[in-house]
């Protein structure tokens, strides 16, 4: 059985994916490289990093859409560097560098964006809430012993009712993402 193919335009270049491909997914093809903190191929896409932004054009209409879980579609234009990208990629990095100040993978990308100063006072965090130890935990160890609770500024990942879980095999993956 033939898979069906997505015909699209990225960045002003023809693209033909197999149904289900994402935008992330359709731009690495092209060697098109989106920055992304959250993504990992084999999880479940989330977009809770923001950086993967990009701008989607369809039906005459455009719109900023986070590229790991947008779906490629028929006719869809893609545009993954606008200025109005690239100044959202930008305060992403700000909001993420701010709440974790001291994360290499975070200044990198910031220094990539170009973020050079931050307006934001930084809350020296050390979790960025991108959700891969939620993820990985569930999807891939079959335990979900971790979640978030909260919600805003005070989210955080943690076992349900805060307590360690019997369920948790102490495997370290959520850790190693």
């Amino acid at each position: 059985m033939e898979s069906e193919k997505i015909n699209l335009v990225i960045d002003d270049r023809p693209v033909e994916v197999e149904k289900g491909t994402t935008l992330l997914e359709a731009c690495r093809k092209i060697d098109i490289k989106i920055p992304t903190l959250c993504y990992h191929e084999a999880l479940t896409p989330y977009g809770a990093c923001r950086l993967c932004l990009v701008e989607v054009e369809q039906g005459g209409r455009t719109s900023i859409q986070t590229s790991c879980n947008y779906p490629a579609r028929e006719g869809l234009v893609v545009r993954t560097s606008t200025e109005r990208v690239n100044k959202t990629r930008r305060l992403m990095a700000e909001l993420l560098l701010a709440r974790c100040p001291d994360s290499e993978n975070i200044k990198q990308i910031a220094e990539e964006l170009g973020v050079t100063s931050q307006r934001i006072e930084p809350k020296n965090e050390d979790c960025i809430l991108c959700g891969l130890c939620v993820r990985i935990c569930s999807e891939r160890m079959g335990r979900g012993v971790l979640g978030f609770s909260n919600r805003g500024s005070k989210r955080v990942v943690t076992p349900a009712f805060d307590e360690t879980s019997e369920d948790c095999q102490t495997c370290g993956a959520c850790y190693y993402v």
